[in-house]
């Protein structure tokens, strides 16, 4: 089970006292963030990919290549990789740079962001978007497994004789997940290849992404990757901790109350009823976050967005010293401990070059008639 924070990059008016970071303190405290979460013992850092104020994660692999140079344990990830709008030959050749300056430390998620105006910045149609991230993705697994690509689809030039550099490290592709709040193609398209579906169940109610879920686990089943509850899974979270229930109540509701994306809809109690938002003592986090797998089943990866809606640093680092002290331990042993046998662990970069050097192993017996 790998546990982590995923990371928006939103730079928002702090409602308290009113100041709001520059662009520069907001990506400088994004990598502070990462460092202490390794710090911290978590597993995984991500960041999203926006191209629009108020955000800053414009280029994702330029900020997990500087994380990557001063952590040594972290799983560099990214909680979207806009494969609607990216050219998948950038992407390749973007992440395989980023895999060989981490050591292997790499995976990303795939998805169409929450941003319409996206599509148009990079010459897309927004009509398209499915279309966009089936094709796309199709063209970015090639330029990973082949050494040499001929291609021709709809929504770019063909290629031909085309060699993406550098090659993935130990010739095996970083991780896939697709993540999605709304679309059952997505979970569609990862259940196909066998990748893994993340459901950044944060806004909507459980019953929306148990339907999804269900439906990406019959399908991974469908196409031979394995029974359904085999099936890679990762899950979306929100907390805000202190030692003491009430302070946290009473600290975080005007970020709440206030934040651009929940802010004047539903009541601070509705919200948590409603979805993942966990505020609250420790133990009440870990009651909560423990109910996921009873809602989705055995899962491999649980991200927490820790850092938004204008929450000053020093609480923020407060938060994953919270988390990392008194929540993931227990979460960790707990659902490590329920989690049968047959159910894989979250793929690593170590992982899958075990598996790919035992099938190859295998293939050449079989070609050997062994």
């Amino acid at each position: 089970m790998q546990f982590g924070i995923f990371t928006v990059g939103d730079v928002t008016t702090d409602p308290t006292d009113g100041t709001e970071p520059t662009e520069h303190e907001r990506i400088k405290a994004m990598v502070r963030i990462a460092l202490k979460a390794e710090e911290v013992g978590l597993d995984v850092f991500a960041t999203g990919e926006h191209h629009n104020p108020p955000f800053v994660p414009s280029s994702p692999t330029t900020m997990l290549g500087y994380i990557a140079a001063r952590t040594s344990k972290l799983i560099l990830s990214t909680s979207t990789t806009l494969i609607t709008t990216n050219d998948p030959v950038k992407i390749a050749e973007d992440f395989a740079m980023l895999q060989h300056l981490a050591d292997g430390r790499v995976d990303l998620m795939m998805g169409r962001g929450n941003t319409g105006p996206v599509y148009p910045w990079f010459g897309q149609d927004i009509r398209q978007g499915i279309p966009l991230a089936v094709e796309n993705y199709a063209l970015l697994r090639r330029l990973w497994r082949e050494d040499v690509v001929d291609w021709e689809g709809k929504f770019r030039t063909p290629l031909q004789g085309f060699t993406s550099t550098p090659r993935p490290l130990d010739g095996v592709p970083p991780f896939v997940w697709h993540g999605s709040i709304r679309s059952p193609e997505i979970a569609e398209q990862a259940a196909y290849y066998g990748d893994g579906f993340f459901a950044n169940h944060i806004f909507w109610p459980t019953s929306h992404f148990q339907q999804l879920i269900a439906f990406y686990r019959q399908r991974f089943e469908h196409y031979g990757h394995g029974s359904a509850d085999q099936a890679i899974v990762g899950l979306g979270g929100q907390a805000f901790i202190r030692p003491k229930s009430q302070d946290a109540w009473n600290e975080f509701r005007p970020y709440f109350d206030n934040a651009p994306v929940y802010g004047h809809g539903p009541s601070l109690e509705e919200f948590t009823e409603q979805t993942p938002l966990t505020v609250g003592s420790p133990q009440e986090v870990i009651d909560k976050t423990l109910t996921f797998r009873e809602h989705f089943g055995d899962y491999q990866r649980q991200l927490f967005l820790m850092d938004h809606a204008g929450l000053p640093l020093k609480t923020v680092l407060e938060q994953l010293d919270l988390l990392g002290s008194e929540v993931i331990p227990v979460l960790r042993k707990e659902l490590d401990a329920r989690r049968p046998a047959h159910v894989p662990e979250a793929p690593t970069h170590e992982s899958l070059k075990a598996a790919s050097a035992s099938s190859a192993a295998s293939a050449s017996s079989v070609e050997a008639g062994v």
